[in-house]
């Protein structure tokens, strides 16, 4: 990412400081392309008393929030991905917790069961976020005697007891009557579960959701309704997504997308003029049905040359209204995550929403489309194409997995993470989840100070700032921070944060400096040679809306303190 050309002034002897303006680095881009030069503008909106010729507050980018939703394929032919996924994603918790990231996570759970006229009410979860250990719900593990992966995707995973894995009270920014909420999460280095549980242990016991849900999978139906749950007072699932984190999305499944529009629930009727089954012989519908309701494909039938989502009517013709389309068009999906991530860049313009998929795709990410009624019958008949992606046969499984091409899916994840598509056949999954540990990390600000700051004692080895730090909660005034806990080896780690710790017991948060080697590398880069982070006591998190600003002393001699600045 190129950088602005430089605005501010040479410094003067007099305390000084600018204003700071942060970019987020998109998807991809290194660490150190996470910070953007500062402005010479005043706010003037409460800060006036330090807003002069020469002072000038330097907003402080501390944004560390991260909200992950997981859309789980919970079919017959689940049991060895949702097993991958648990054993895969340490990666991804160990990056989020990382010191050098401590992100603010909330991780939430839901199944693509959204219910279906052939299906069962009882396992429609129509988006509801699952926060129940596996080992509770065994009975979701096997199906009519043919399937049974219990110990596969469940017992032989989760290693955890009941009592350690018990969901505590918390309060979000929506609601601050603290109560079990239905995700997991880590705030401030304390999580929603008791202080010896392992979160990566922990995810791989939450996480499998079981192979008895509904055959005709809505994912992307189950996300929209997670999502609208999410924003609506008096659902469990309140406060899960917040305004300035972070959203990624991440879709595990075999299958086509099936989110039909209920108006139009005959599509399955055995008494309807079936347009979309594979054979109106049947008694009942295979999900071929939803293959051939939103999908159209061209070119030689053997490999076609695409397929793209189509909006068919009741009858099958093409280019229907969204009012008149069989299936949910994709703009419903597309329309909501778009108007969520506008809102976000609202509060943050370096906000993204990030999509991942793990779906039917080859090991290089490509969907492959080709018709199989001749060479695969049977295969044809179920699903309506060929398989994406084929796995060897798992233990307890009925058949080998072989994965229907995402056509829809994959459409909705380009039109937010282009091209993040990963293969639900792979052996692991752990590649898709430190690629989205790093996307994830791409959009956190590095708190770079930007200016030379002065040295007050050049007797020490370590840089000396001179500096102030100052924290704002929306409707009330300003207040001073105070630095945290130092000793004469440096800041003292608190041990159950495993973060800075507070200088006094009626203090709640508190700032550090960081020079020389702590350096962040995106400010060593620029030549900078101040960080600074913002700690909070567990238990204490940040209002909504709270902004930070350091003024700090500035070099004499810039060039020759910073050189390259």
């Amino acid at each position: 990412m190129d950088i602005l050309a430089k605005q501010f002034r040479q410094p003067t002897p007099l305390t000084a400081s600018l204003l700071l303006s942060v970019t987020l680095a998109g998807p991809g881009c290194a660490a150190k392309d996470r910070v953007q030069e500062p402005t010479l503008e005043c706010e003037g909106d409460g800060w006036g008393e330090v807003c002069s010729s020469d002072y000038h507050p330097i907003p402080i980018a501390r944004n560390r929030e991260v909200d992950i939703l997981f859309v789980i394929d919970n079919t017959a032919s689940m049991g060895e991905a949702q097993a991958k996924l648990a054993t895969s994603v340490a990666s991804l918790i160990a990056a989020l917790e990382a010191d050098d990231l401590r992100a603010n996570y909330h991780i939430g759970f839901t199944t693509t069961d959204s219910g279906n006229p052939w299906c069962s009410p009882a396992t429609a979860g129509h988006g509801e976020l699952v926060a129940s250990p596996c080992t509770t719900r065994l009975d979701d593990f096997s199906l009519d005697g043919l399937v049974d992966v219990q110990a596969l995707a469940c017992a032989d995973l989760c290693e955890l007891g009941a009592d350690a894995l018990e969901i505590l009270p918390s309060a979000t920014e929506l609601d601050s009557d603290a109560k079990p909420r239905p995700w997991l999460e880590r705030i401030d280095g304390q999580t929603n579960l008791p202080p010896t549980t392992d979160m990566a242990a922990a995810f791989a016991c939450f996480a499998p959701q079981g192979v008895n849900g509904c055959g005709f999978e809505a994912p992307l139906e189950s996300m929209y309704l997670a999502l609208v749950r999410a924003q609506t007072p008096d659902e469990p699932g309140y406060g899960f997504m917040r305004r300035n984190a972070t959203l990624a999305i991440v879709h595990l499944t075999d299958a086509a997308d099936c989110s039909y529009n209920q108006e139009w629930a005959e599509i399955f009727d055995a008494e309807g003029d079936k347009a979309f089954w594979a054979d109106p012989l049947a008694d009942s519908p295979s999900a071929a049905v939803c293959w051939n309701a939103g999908v159209e494909c061209t070119g030689d039938a053997s490999t076609y040359d695409s397929c793209e989502p189509a909006n068919k009517d009741i009858s099958g013709e093409l280019g229907a209204t969204d009012g008149d389309s069989v299936l949910q068009p994709l703009d419903r999906y597309i329309g909501l995550v778009a108007r969520i991530d506008k809102e976000k860049k609202m509060v943050d313009d370096g906000l993204e929403v990030i999509v991942a998929l793990i779906g039917g795709v080859d090991g290089a990410g490509e969907p492959v489309y080709a018709d199989v009624s001749e060479t695969d019958p049977d295969f044809h008949a179920e699903f309506g194409i060929g398989p994406g992606c084929e796995a060897a046969l798992a233990a307890g499984q009925l058949e080998p997995m072989r994965a229907v091409p995402p056509v829809r899916l994959r459409d909705f994840t380009n039109a937010f993470t282009p091209g993040n598509l990963a293969s639900i056949c792979a052996d692991d999954y752990s590649p898709t989840f430190e690629d989205l540990a790093q996307r994830i990390a791409a959009q956190m600000p590095v708190s770079c100070f930007w200016g030379c700051v002065k040295d007050t004692d050049p007797t020490t080895e370590r840089i000396e700032p001179d500096c102030t730090v100052r924290a704002r909660t929306p409707g009330e005034e300003p207040v001073t921070l105070a630095e945290c806990l130092r000793d004469a080896n440096g800041y003292v780690i608190d041990p159950i944060s495993n973060y800075y710790s507070m200088p006094a017991a009626e203090i709640n948060v508190c700032y550090v400096l960081l020079t020389g080697d702590d350096l962040a590398e995106a400010c060593i880069d620029r030549s900078l040679n101040l960080e600074l982070k913002v700690a909070r006591r567990p238990g204490f998190p940040e209002p909504a809306g709270t902004s930070v600003a350091a003024t700090c002393l500035l070099a004499d001699f810039p060039d020759l303190s910073c050189p390259g600045i």
